[in-house]
Formats: structure tokens, C-alpha cells, sequence
């Protein structure tokens, strides 16, 4: 499986009056790390809409998991992988590594969606197998 790695700098307003980074922004940077994973696979997000007309990927199902605070000043590396496909969806998994020491885990199930064929909705769509092979490697 291919993984990405995005390092990110946690700024002044990253953070709470608790001086930790405030728990949404966890999910903005892993939104953003899914992104920068299909670029790293080769797949911008505009590549994705042209080749396979579709128009994107959105979030059903979110969660996370905090087990060390990330503080004004840290630099994390966030760790990038998608751990399973469905038909039309797939798992992506993050880890926020602060050094060597696992900061939060982040979880997403996105669908691969493209206009419904009245164009007033979104429908989902299969994922592609190419678009699989890109991130398991399996070009069969």
C-alpha cells in the first residue's frame, strides 16, 4: 500500500487556550493529507475530475483517536494510507507522528461520486482499478 507523508508546522492559531492544538484543525490537516495522498499517487484532485468524470471524493464517516497533544511550535509528520476499497469507497488512515511518538490517529470512509444523470444530485460510482492500482501497487 502506498503511504504519504505531509509534515506540518502547528502555528499560534492552531491551538487552544490550553495551548493544544484544537481538535478540528486535526481533521482540516488530514482532509488536506488525503488530497496530497492522490497527488502523490499521481492523481490531483482536476486529474481525477477530467479522467474520470467525476467530482470528487467527500467524507461519510470520520473519526479519530487522541493520544499525545501537539503543542504551538511542534512539527508533525502526518502518515497517509488507504487501507481498503469498497465498490465505490474507500478507508483512509492517518497517523500524526510528533518525532518517533504516535500524536492522533485519524480515520476516514470517503465515495467516489460523480452529477446523477438528472444533474441535480451526486451518485456514487465504482472506484476505477487503475485508480486502486495506483495505491495498492496491484497493476493486474
Amino acid at each position: 500500500m502506498l503511504t504519504s507523508r505531509r509534515t506540518v508546522l502547528i502555528e499560534w492559531g492552531d491551538c487552544d487556550p490550553a495551548d493544544i492544538v484544537f481538535y478540528p484543525n486535526y481533521f482540516r490537516w488530514f482532509d488536506a493529507s488525503t488530497a496530497a495522498h492522490f497527488r502523490s499517487a499521481g492523481l490531483p484532485k482536476p486529474k481525477l475530475v477530467t479522467d474520470y468524470n467525476v467530482v470528487g471524493f467527500p467524507m461519510v464517516d470520520t473519526r479519530a483517536r487522541f493520544l499525545v497533544p501537539s503543542r504551538f511550535g511542534d512539527e508533525v509528520v502526518i502518515e497517509t494510507r488507504i487501507a481498503a476499497f469498497g465498490r465505490s469507497s474507500f478507508e483512509v488512515e492517518h497517523r500524526l507522528m510528533r518525532g518517533d511518538v504516535l500524536a492522533v490517529e485519524g480515520f476516514e470512509k470517503r465515495v467516489l461520486v460523480a452529477k446523477s444523470a438528472d444533474g441535480a444530485g451526486l451518485k456514487s460510482v465504482p472506484v476505477p482499478e487503475d485508480v486502486r492500482a495506483l495505491f495498492t501497487g496491484d497493476d493486474t
